[in-house]
């Protein structure tokens, strides 16, 4: 079964058997009861407003169409921006002063897999309370659709790039005389989505010379679309070749920024945010967010800097809201995602390439060395699998009793802080699986801490 029904939206592979795959049948099916959703949460509007979104996989055309068809059917206008980044779309929302958003994108999934991801008129996810009353309408079967007087219209058809690009090269924090004057040469991988139409033209306008590797949006994913260190072996290789003073990647939809230095190693996709909030903070003292599962770098940078650092639970509506609640400026996520409320509330690609890009010029170091100046860590991610009659909610209790004499957090799963290292436990929503994420000052101390874990569930359940 490979449909995943989440709270901010619904994720599948396509073609296969309706309500076990995305298909068509269930495209129609949730949107309707996201249109439903939104014409509760804006009861004034006769026909409210949708920014309709895509990147570039292949299954992309399909379900636009479906989905811009089936919004029209349900009495809501649609703005479509076509080809465009995640957090292209979420702008385009607040910019257009649409009600909501639907991005079609499965993000770093492989090319079989699409999704719909929800916005509301603030152009972020949907909350828990918001999405949950989605899946609720989307198993309900007694709705009646607009007569043929109140169905939706096409009110654009347009695109953002240009927008977003602008607005991230507006940003106080951006200096593109002092980037432009540095003379960078960068290779980009794009994985053949729509990064490859904004990640250059922003780099264009900053004066940096652009090689372009896997830019082509063509759907066809050169490799694996998850921009970790297995999948990223050619554009290490063309840094090095070209002569490049750095490589960025992204994932399909542009939310991910990971970073290769100019000897074709990795900077690390967890010290994208890392770096980028150090620079951040030098410049405006604040508070960051990132959520449990990320680096203790970023807390031990704030600190530097004279700011105060919080946790969230995973995902990115909650690290928006701590950041809400905290006043933070920036925040974010451990896997390249960066979010910097001066744009936008959301992971945005293109405002960490260009601030990254400054604070590298401002440096005068190298991307390599850059890396050096801040404190090293390596994050072990592993899972033990549980038979099914045991229950992980218990399991996660007993060791959160265990280690109770530590810094403990159980926000979500069970987070234990110890002096240098921590480990964070979480529970899969759909399999009797707890993910086991460690952090150490070395690979050899972040396997040895999650072993340990992983022997002490094992004691609890028996196994």
């Amino acid at each position: 079964m490979t449909l995943i029904k989440s709270i901010s939206g619904i994720r599948g592979t396509i073609g296969g058997t309706q309500s076990d795959n995305l298909t068509p049948l269930d495209i129609v099916k949730f949107t309707t009861a996201y249109s439903r959703w939104l014409r509760m949460a804006v009861p004034n509007k006769e026909n409210p407003v949708v920014v309709l979104g895509r990147d570039a996989r292949l299954s992309g055309v399909m379900v636009d169409d479906i989905i811009e068809g089936t919004l029209l059917g349900c009495g809501i206008n649609v703005i479509n921006v076509a080809l465009c980044t995640t957090p292209g779309v979420e702008m385009a929302v607040v910019a257009k002063g649409a009600d909501g958003g639907i991005i079609i994108t499965a993000s770093h999934n492989p090319k079989q897999w699409n999704a719909l991801k929800l916005l509301n008129g603030q152009g972020e996810f949907l909350n828990d309370a918001e999405g949950k009353s989605v899946l609720s309408m989307a198993e309900e079967t007694d709705y009646s659709y607009p007569e043929i007087d109140q169905i939706g219209v096409v009110l654009e058809r347009t695109t953002y790039d240009d927008e977003h690009i602008t607005a991230v090269l507006a940003l106080p924090l951006v200096d593109v005389a002092a980037v432009k004057a540095k003379k960078f040469k960068v290779v980009v991988d794009a994985v053949n989505s729509v990064g490859g139409i904004v990640i250059p033209r922003l780099l264009h306008e900053m004066g940096v010379e652009v090689v372009e590797i896997n830019c082509e949006p063509t759907g066809i994913f050169a490799h694996n679309p998850e921009p970790i260190p297995a999948h990223l072996v050619e554009i290490s290789e063309a840094v090095v070749k070209h002569g490049a003073d750095l490589g960025i990647v992204v994932d399909p939809d542009v939310d991910r920024l990971a970073l290769i230095n100019e000897d074709g190693t990795m900077f690390g996709e967890e010290y994208t945010l890392v770096a980028v909030a150090d620079y951040v903070l030098s410049k405006t003292k604040g508070n960051t967010v990132s959520n449990l599962s990320s680096s203790r770098a970023l807390r031990d940078v704030t600190v530097a800097q004279g700011g105060s650092y919080s946790a969230s639970a995973v995902g990115e509506v909650n690290v928006v809201a701590k950041m809400r609640e905290t006043g933070a400026i920036i925040g974010g996520e451990g896997n390249g995602g960066i979010i910097y409320p001066e744009l936008h509330y959301g992971r945005d690609a293109l405002v960490g390439v260009a601030l990254f890009l400054t604070q590298l010029a401002e440096s005068g170091m190298s991307c390599a060395q850059l890396r050096a100046t801040y404190p090293s860590y390596f994050i072990s991610k592993n899972k033990i699998e549980l038979t099914p009659e045991i229950n992980v909610d218990e399991v996660l209790v007993k060791m959160k009793e265990k280690y109770s004499n530590e810094e403990v957090n159980d926000i979500d799963g069970v987070k234990i802080d110890f002096a240098t290292e921590w480990v964070h436990l979480r529970k899969s929503n759909t399999e009797p699986i707890i993910r086991i994420y460690s952090e150490s000052k070395d690979e050899e101390s972040a396997e040895a801490l999650a072993s340990k874990i992983v022997n002490e569930i094992k004691a609890i359940c028996n196994l």
